[in-house]
């Protein structure tokens, strides 16, 4: 499988997916034609015009699964995937709803280049456990695609020592969720991507990312590293 998983889409001071274009490019390798999933917004006309201005201006064509007549079948067609981000919950239940999660698994497993930004980065792990989201729907289950065996936690923010806010750290919400799961967790910050698939991960971009295991101390990972998140 090639994965490419994106804690943010968009980094202060610069466009939508600017500082991501090389890794994007890198990983499509000859895939010419991107299927966008616009799922995790409200407005999908919008959302899937943004992403194919964003792609065009790469060289890439791209179509927006909401206007495909026969979703799943476009899947199993598509040359590469994106699914952009926005609220977890709500992408999650479209993808249910639409009958997509095992066709984008299947399709991903048999070497289509896939590309998920916040929102469509959770929904590659296990589950949607790790979302910072409010859930506005409801699934019919927060399992998700799987195609990572860790969950991811995206636009992760470290406590902030000056801070006089006394409500939870993102790190205390972590530790909260593995008192009671045992899936390993990967604090991705912004700025940070991961490529999978092709044997151990490697934690690509311009920030360390945060691993935290149950019963096991926190531990950074330095952008390049290869990920042990056994």
């Amino acid at each position: 499988m090639r994965i490419l998983l994106i804690s943010n889409s968009t980094m202060y001071g610069r466009g939508y997916l600017d500082h991501a274009e090389s890794e994007i490019v890198e990983l499509l390798g000859r895939a010419r034609k991107v299927l966008f999933v616009p799922f995790a917004m409200h407005d999908l006309a919008a959302y899937a015009a943004k992403a194919k201005a964003r792609f065009e201006s790469m060289g890439y064509a791209v179509e927006s699964i909401h206007e495909a007549s026969d979703a799943p079948a476009a899947v199993d067609q598509a040359e590469a995937l994106f699914i952009g981000g926005g609220n977890t919950f709500r992408l999650l239940d479209a993808l249910y709803r639409r009958d997509l999660l095992e066709p984008i698994r299947r399709r991903v497993s048999r070497g289509a280049p896939f590309i998920g930004s916040s929102a469509g980065s959770i929904v590659a792990g296990p589950s949607i456990k790790t979302t910072k989201d409010m859930p506005i729907v409801q699934p019919p289950s927060f399992l998700s695609l799987g195609l990572v065996p860790f969950q991811i936690s995206p636009h992760y923010l470290d406590p902030d020592p000056a801070s006089t806010h006394m409500g939870e750290t993102q790190e205390e919400r972590i530790q909260q969720f593995l008192e009671e799961n045992d899936a390993p967790v990967l604090g991705l910050r912004e700025g940070g991507m991961l490529r999978a698939g092709e044997g151990l991960p490697v934690l690509r971009g311009s920030t360390p990312a945060r691993i935290f295991r149950r019963g096991s101390p926190p531990v950074e990972a330095a952008p390049g590293s290869t990920l042990e998140m056994s």
